[in-house]
């Protein structure tokens, strides 16, 4: 018999699309001030007037980039004078590649052998000649932001939505874009536990077969969510603990399939030293020796034992160690040297989330 030809057992999926974590739905319960403060900042645009500017900010999976993008998908159901851009700053973290991603959004697709100068030439072509939204999401991923300033400068009728987990961050960057964005700030704060239980329940109604779902199975993925303090997660448990309980045959998700699910999520978090990389175990060993240090500091003692990654690269890879539960980074704002971040040992294992490694 082969690998595909036994049949597998029913489905418990009815739209499985609804556990994707790009997936927006219809209805996005419990933040709803957020999306009319978001839609506030853009209405003025459909007037023929400048929009506002905003900084989003809150921990991750909070519901950030799902409420931004469902004002986005209302917006385009309303009109077709305003133009429409999301970029992922994890992808996309340079003036150039923004710019290019821009114009193939706007539909200009000749980007290639094009500076970047040219490229944003395209962007004010297109825009001023109506309006515009864009949002950055990640924005504190970016390399430099020059983009931002000529945006904020040079495009006639917008609205620009930055979107980070840190609102400090808008602090560090230059002052000319500071006095031009000047920002409504949009807070997300973490769901409550019957928040992550109301919004579980509203998509395993779109993802799931009616009935599918018992309350043993739903309560432990709830608590493991909102312990993780991210809604992804919650999606996560519901598609493995679907698959597994399809795999063992049975009609319904049960406490024990949802245990399997929790297991999984747990391996998203690497514990041990040993499966890091060569230079993360160097950086985490320099971290260990200075627990408590600036992470400037920490960067120069890096360096000092051969370390060979850039100021970046380092900053990336203490975020993914502290994803990863190695370590604590805390920004400290102000004091005589200004915005800093303080690394320490992480001394408590934490839940996983969904962005971790």
């Amino acid at each position: 018999m082969g690998l595909f030809s036994q049949k597998g057992g029913e489905t418990l999926f009815r739209n499985e699309d609804a556990l994707d974590l790009e997936f927006v739905p219809k209805l996005l319960p419990y933040r709803e001030l957020q999306q009319k403060r978001a839609a506030a900042c853009i209405r003025p645009l459909l007037e023929g007037r400048p929009g506002r500017n905003a900084l989003v900010h809150g921990p991750p999976g909070v519901g950030k980039t799902a409420a931004i993008k469902w004002v986005l998908r209302e917006l385009e159901d309303t009109t077709d004078d305003v133009e429409m851009v999301y970029i992922n700053c994890w992808q996309k973290n340079t003036t150039f590649k923004i710019f290019e991603e821009i114009c193939q959004q706007l539909g200009y697709k000749f980007t290639q052998n094009k500076r970047t100068e040219e490229l944003f030439e395209v962007i004010k072509n297109i825009v001023n000649k109506k309006a515009g939204v864009f949002v950055f999401d990640e924005v504190d991923k970016v390399e430099d932001h020059d983009f931002l300033y000529s945006i904020l400068e040079e495009l006639y009728k917008k609205a620009v939505f930055l979107v980070t987990n840190y609102k400090e961050w808008l602090e560090d960057i230059d002052e000319r874009i500071r006095s031009r964005m000047t920002p409504e700030i949009i807070e997300f704060r973490s769901y409550s536990k019957e928040e992550v239980s109301g919004i579980l329940k509203h998509r395993a109604e779109l993802a799931l077969i009616p009935g599918a779902l018992t309350d043993d199975a739903l309560n432990a993925m709830t608590s493991y969510a909102f312990e993780a303090k991210d809604i992804r997660v919650g999606m996560f448990l519901f598609r493995e603990a679907a698959l597994a309980s399809e795999y063992a045959n049975s009609k319904r998700i049960l406490f024990e399939h949802a245990n399997v699910a929790i297991t999984k999520a747990k391996e998203f978090v690497i514990r041990k030293p040993d499966d890091l990389g060569d230079d993360t175990k160097q950086i985490l060993d320099v971290v260990k020796k200075n627990s408590g240090s600036k992470i400037g500091d920490l960067f120069r003692l890096y360096k000092e034992v051969g370390g060979f990654g850039t100021y970046k690269t380092f900053q990336r890879k203490i975020d993914r160690l502290e994803r990863g539960g190695f370590v604590t980074a805390n920004k400290i704002i102000g004091g005589a040297e200004g915005t800093t971040t303080i690394v320490d040992i992480a001394t408590k294992e934490k839940p996983t989330t969904l962005d971790r490694f």
